[in-house]
């Protein structure tokens, strides 16, 4: 049984930060008493860093099975790692969907065998599989598509919602455009559309017409609801005035670019659903630190160079995000725009409290050591040719941050070290991690905010 002793780190507990030794054993935290020295296997002096827990992206889109061109669970994984994220949530639009149990729990086999960090999958949504979303089990939630995005997955029948939203369990996510109004805008602008124009058919009408349809669902039928990827200054207000069974995302590209990057950055930056302007990136910031929005997940989703730099609209949406968003938050730490215990409630206690995954999100005795190590002086650029993903790119590519993981500990486990000598750090554990256990019995997001935790 291994002891691990994490000596003089600035760790950030659920009752604030403290200057404490963390004691791991046996994969879990077992002491987080500052006076606390034992004998232990190994010691690790972390000299005054920042301990997180780690990071919990619960929206990510890793390819695999069927488009592993772009990314794979092996690829992925590790980018989490250097990423300070230690559990993933990923979405059902692979190759093929994953919307019967069967496919289910071959995407769970496949991660078995690569990911070097904890990991879980949706179940998607679709007009004809409520019996398979009836039966899924110890799985974080469903998916839904509201509006079309990347895959053919699609619910926007009105039977179909109600019936799923009425007989199911699982909390519900969902990817909020109103498909309607996406199609009347394609039309309305015709054939000759140029880059900008994404912004225009995915625009903030489609955005709050599907989010208003969504949480009408969810306090209809008293059903716990996540909205993805808020992009909109114009959704506050429904969020500002939900229910308990509701929660809410924010991700990087909606906090950090605006219509305004199209002429820099092109497609990029294009997503669903889609970059808006420089008002909604404040506007999203500000709902974040007041706690309107709860989470901040990437949405990484990778495509080759060569398909991003297709000419519009055969350009694919989505971008890589997973292993700089942790960075680009703590950047803004210190920068002082937010502070390290909202940093450890955004990415990792309420993705934890959200999806009702046991024994993650907290530095606190019981839980499982997952922890992300900063170091908040590090300075380093981003650049392409180090991204962990298999996609070798990154829209921040040349931006400088300082504040990186420099070791991400997974089940009491080093995966991941950043020595700082050199300008990437070093994959040194590639034993696969764990699937994730999800209870959604123990009284949903609120209930827990305060208690012990799940």
């Amino acid at each position: 049984m291994k002891r691990t002793l994490l000596r003089g780190g600035i760790s950030i507990l659920p009752s604030g930060r403290a200057y404490t030794n963390l004691l791991l054993e046996d994969g879990k935290i077992v002491s987080t008493d500052a006076s606390y020295e034992t004998a232990a296997d190994e010691i690790i002096d972390c000299d005054s860093h920042i301990i997180l827990p780690g990071a919990i992206d619960d929206q990510v889109h890793f390819r695999e099975p069927g488009l592993t061109h772009k990314e794979d669970l092996a690829t992925a994984s590790r980018a989490c790692a250097a990423g300070g994220v230690t559990s993933f949530l990923e979405m059902p639009n692979t190759k093929p969907s994953a919307i019967t149990i069967d496919l289910l729990e071959a995407k769970y086999t496949i991660a078995a065998t690569k990911s070097i960090v904890n990991f879980g999958f949706y179940m998607g949504a679709t007009c004809s599989n409520l019996d398979q979303l009836k039966l899924a089990d110890n799985v974080p939630g469903i998916k839904i598509f509201l509006g079309s995005s990347t895959g053919d997955l699609l619910v926007d029948e009105q039977a179909a919602l109600e019936r799923i939203f009425a007989e199911t369990k699982l909390p519900i996510c969902a990817h909020c455009e109103d498909e309607t109004t996406v199609r009347e805008n394609q039309q309305r602008f015709g054939p000759n559309l140029k880059l900008s124009d994404h912004s225009r058919i995915r625009d903030h009408k489609a955005a709050v017409i599907a989010t208003k349809r969504a949480f009408e669902l969810a306090k209809r039928h008293r059903h716990r609801f996540h909205l993805l990827h808020t992009s909109t200054a114009d959704e506050l207000p429904l969020l500002e005035d939900a229910s308990p069974y509701i929660t809410a995302e924010v991700c990087p590209h909606h906090l950090y670019f605006s219509i305004d990057d199209y002429e820099r950055l092109g497609s990029l930056i294009q997503m669903n659903p889609s970059i808006k302007t420089v008002r909604d990136n404040e506007a999203l910031w500000a709902a974040l630190l007041a706690g309107t929005i709860q989470v901040v997940a990437t949405d990484h989703a990778p495509h080759t160079l060569e398909e991003k730099n297709a000419a519009y609209p055969a350009s694919p949406s989505g971008l890589p995000a997973v292993e700089n968003y942790l960075a680009l938050l703590c950047d803004e730490a210190n920068r002082g725009r937010c502070t390290w215990e909202q940093i450890a409630s955004w990415t990792s206690d309420a993705p934890a409290r959200v999806w009702g995954l046991v024994g993650k999100g907290r530095i606190a005795v019981g839980y499982d050591a997952d922890l992300a190590i900063i170091n908040p002086i590090r300075a380093k650029e981003i650049r392409n040719e180090l991204q962990f993903t298999k996609s070798k790119w990154s829209p921040w590519n040349g931006v400088t941050l300082t504040g990186w993981p420099v070791r991400t500990i997974v089940n009491g486990q080093t995966v991941y070290i950043d020595d700082c000598e050199s300008d990437q750090g070093k994959i040194i554990s590639t034993q696969p991690q764990r699937r994730l256990r999800c209870d959604h019995h123990r009284g949903g997001f609120w209930a827990t905010k305060d208690g012990i935790g799940l």
